[in-house]
C-alpha cells in the first residue's frame, strides 16, 4: 500500500451519513490540516538527513581515494659544537670615592634670606602703595559726589525758602492794606454816626 502525500490528505472527501449522525466535517478538516504540517516538517527532516549523509559519504570516498602512506623523514644528525674558550676575567676598575657635599656658608643663606625679606616688603609696600592711592581716590571721588549733592540740595532749599518768603511777604502786605481800608472805612463810619448822634442831640 502506497503512502499517503498531503495532496491525499487534502484532497480526501469524507460520505456524510444517512441514516445516524457521523462526524463533525469541521473536526475532520482541523485535524487534515494538522496531519498535513506534520507531514511536511517530517518530509523536510528526512530530506535534510539524507543530505547531511550524501555529504558524509562523499567526504569518506575521498578520503579513502586520495589517502597515502607518507614517506620516513630523515632526522638531521646532531653537528659538532667547538669547545668553549677559556673566559679571561678582565680587572675591574677602583671604585671612585664620591664626592664630598659643598657646604654653603651660613652667612650667604642669610643674605639670600635677607634679599628675599627684603624683596617681599618692597613689594608689600608697593602694593599698600596702590591699595592706598586707590582708596583715597575713590573716597575723593565719593566726597566730590557728596559735596556735589548736599550744595544742589541747599540751593534747591533755599530757592523753595525764598519763594515761600516772598510769598509771606506778599500775604503780609497784602493784610496791612486790608487792615488800613478797614481802619480807616471804620473812622469814617463813626465819624459819620457821631456827627449825626450830635445834630441830632437837643439844645439847652
Amino acid at each position: 500500500m502506497a503512502l499517503l502525500t498531503t495532496d491525499d490528505i487534502v484532497n480526501k472527501k469524507f460520505q456524510p451519513t444517512k441514516f445516524r449522525e457521523g462526524y463533525d466535517q469541521d473536526e475532520v478538516d482541523d485535524f487534515l490540516d494538522e496531519v498535513v504540517n506534520t507531514l511536511d516538517t517530517l518530509t523536510k527532516e528526512r530530506d535534510n538527513l539524507k543530505e547531511q549523509l550524501e555529504e558524509a559519504n562523499r567526504k569518506i570516498a575521498e578520503l579513502e581515494a586520495g589517502g597515502a602512506v607518507a614517506a620516513p623523514v630523515e632526522q638531521p644528525q646532531p653537528e659538532s659544537q667547538p669547545e668553549p674558550e677559556p673566559v679571561v676575567e678582565e680587572p675591574q676598575p677602583e671604585p671612585v670615592a664620591a664626592a664630598a657635599p659643598v657646604e654653603v656658608p651660613e652667612s650667604t643663606s642669610a643674605v639670600s634670606m635677607l634679599t628675599m625679606a627684603q624683596r617681599l616688603h618692597d613689594e608689600y609696600v608697593q602694593n599698600g602703595q596702590q591699595e592706598g592711592e586707590e582708596i583715597i581716590a575713590k573716597a575723593r571721588v565719593e566726597a566730590d559726589k557728596i559735596v556735589a549733592e548736599a550744595e544742589q540740595e541747599h540751593s534747591r532749599v533755599m530757592a523753595q525758602l525764598e519763594q515761600e518768603r516772598g510769598m509771606l511777604e506778599r500775604k503780609i502786605e497784602e493784610l496791612k492794606t486790608f487792615e488800613s481800608e478797614y481802619r480807616a472805612k471804620m473812622s469814617s463810619f463813626l465819624e459819620g454816626i457821631l456827627s449825626d448822634l450830635a445834630a441830632s442831640a437837643p439844645t439847652e
